[in-house]
């Protein structure tokens, strides 16, 4: 996108974004629909006025809306707000996402968040089988004077290929093997230029915590290609991995660990859109698997309007025996709405100050 203008470069790399992303939750919303037996009657992404729409065989309209801030999977008999059936007669018998169980409905539901962790787990493996994954290397990049590695003749350049006679390709697995190892002789067989030479090496005892410490530096990045199917297994792990770490990062805000301006809303997203796709795919593709784990988490958070706020309600019905009623959906969904226009008010607020419009705004005024 280099032959393009900045301004024009960050919209249609943040379109290219946030269309996959969309794309691919209502994606799962449709084809679980489909497989239980709902009629889905529109399949948009984005909202507002149709760029372009088309009808498919089985009556679905597909269309791309100017406002590309969300999208909906309309299914039949879901005119009305909440989850209340409409009138008899008005629809499909046998088609109406009404008339499902709780269970089939559920599944509905769930499946957009599903499908997002889906795409970060399958751009996690297609990386990692293509470009490979980051890997601290064990090529040492300095060595501690007097430490056990200074002691045993390891010099900066050396790449560790073995401790104990068991093979290590990553620095992590070094930390690992030396850790719980102080005081005791470890083999360590390096590769120096050409030639491969073992030496012995008695890792000293931290201070702190009485781990082993070898003395070396290293852990440059580089890059492990995978085969395939190890590939998929350490691609969805990272997925899983990267869900972890954005929840505590959430905990850590409610707990106040963590400020809450790095909150963003759709403004930050289309900088970094910007920037990563300035950066090149591997960057580009990476960011879209985040951000499609941060869509999937946000949808199941349990807040009326959302994903998770639909599961929290059918799980009250499966507990009940009944669906809540019509009223007290209607207040739960108010109430969820109120909350997402805050969030979308603060994190708005966030992007402009980070953005410096608020700096620049009092510039003019003060």
């Amino acid at each position: 996108m280099d032959f393009l203008p900045d301004p024009l470069r960050t919209i249609l790399a943040f379109a290219v974004v946030l269309g996959v992303l969309i794309f691919f939750h209502e994606l799962g919303h449709y084809l679980a629909a489909r497989w239980r037996g709902v009629h889905v009657e529109r399949f948009s992404v984005g909202f507002g006025r149709a760029i372009a729409s088309w009808n498919d065989k089985r009556g679905c309209e597909w269309r791309i809306g100017w406002i590309p801030l969300g999208g909906y999977v309309k299914m039949h008999g879901m005119e009305h707000a909440g989850d209340t059936p409409p009138e008899p007669g008005s629809f499909r018998p046998g088609e109406s996402f009404h008339e499902k169980s709780v269970g089939d409905r559920a599944i509905v539901v769930a499946a957009g968040p599903a499908f997002n962790f889906l795409l970060a787990a399958v751009l996690f493996a297609a990386i990692f089988a293509t470009y490979g994954r980051p890997v601290g290397s064990t090529a040492v990049q300095t060595v501690v004077a007097g430490s056990a590695a200074d002691r045993a003749g390891m010099a900066p350049g050396d790449r560790i290929l073995a401790l104990d006679g068991e093979r290590v390709s990553r620095f992590e697995q070094l930390q690992r093997h030396i850790q719980p190892r102080a005081g005791q002789p470890v083999e360590i067989l390096l590769r120096r230029g050409d030639a491969e030479i073992k030496v012995v090496a008695t890792p000293a005892a931290r201070p702190d915590d009485g781990r082993g410490m070898l003395g070396v530096t290293g852990g440059a990045v580089e890059r492990e290609r995978l085969d395939p199917f190890s590939a998929v297994i350490q691609g969805t792990w990272h997925m899983v991995s990267v869900s972890g770490q954005t929840l505590v990062g959430v905990w850590q805000m409610i707990s106040g660990a963590r400020g809450a301006d790095e909150i963003g809303g759709p403004l930050r997203i289309a900088q970094l859109s910007g920037e990563v796709a300035d950066m090149g795919l591997l960057p580009l593709l990476s960011f879209i698997a985040i951000l499609s784990v941060n869509l999937a988490l946000i949808n199941l958070f349990p807040i009326p309007i959302l994903d998770g706020g639909h599961l929290v309600f059918y799980a009250a019905e499966a507990i009940r025996g009944r669906p809540l009623t019509a009223r007290m959906q209607e207040y739960a969904f108010r109430g969820g709405f109120a909350l997402l226009v805050t969030l979308m008010v603060f994190a708005t607020w966030n992007d402009l100050t980070q953005l410096g419009v608020v700096r620049w705004i009092s510039g003019l005024i003060g």
